[in-house]
């Protein structure tokens, strides 16, 4: 029996993927629970066609993450952190306030797109973080911890 999948299921395959199951497991768990419906000829016309304007949309967000890398590239970012006269921070500095100093620039970020690499920021410096755009882009940027 031939379905499509409607959720990723980890044993079994990807979400729009066709894949053969036996007749009981696709009739009596997959089906009633909502992760597939029966590939029909019809069906498979259907995820063919949606298939397609996915890849149109993925394109130009794509394209976009690529214009927004050429903006990012070639600048350094000053986060503010309160510091002890030694120059250790009080607390670190984490995706959250870089999210903020990069937002003010005029970009939309969410802080779930920034990871900063190493350890947890406790001292003033220069560090590096990556941004992922897209799941085929990401860009890494530079930026500087300064005190407050």
């Amino acid at each position: 029996m031939e379905v499509i999948l409607k959720q990723d299921i980890p044993t079994l395959g990807d979400r729009d993927e066709i894949v053969t199951v036996k007749p009981g497991y696709g009739r009596n768990y997959l089906i009633p629970k909502g992760l597939a419906i029966i590939a029909t000829p019809s069906a498979k016309k259907m995820l063919a066609e949606n298939l397609k304007q996915k890849a149109h949309k993925e394109e130009k967000i794509k394209i976009q993450a690529l214009e927004t890398i050429k903006k990012l590239e070639n600048k350094v970012y000053k986060v503010g952190a309160k510091t002890s006269s030694t120059g250790k921070i009080f607390g670190s500095v984490s995706s959250i306030q870089l999210a903020e100093v990069i937002n003010s620039k005029g970009f939309e970020f969410d802080r779930k797109q920034i990871h900063i690499e190493g350890e947890p920021i406790k001292e003033v410096g220069t560090y590096k973080a990556k941004i992922k755009l897209h799941k085929e882009v990401q860009i890494e940027i530079e930026f500087e911890v300064v005190s407050e």
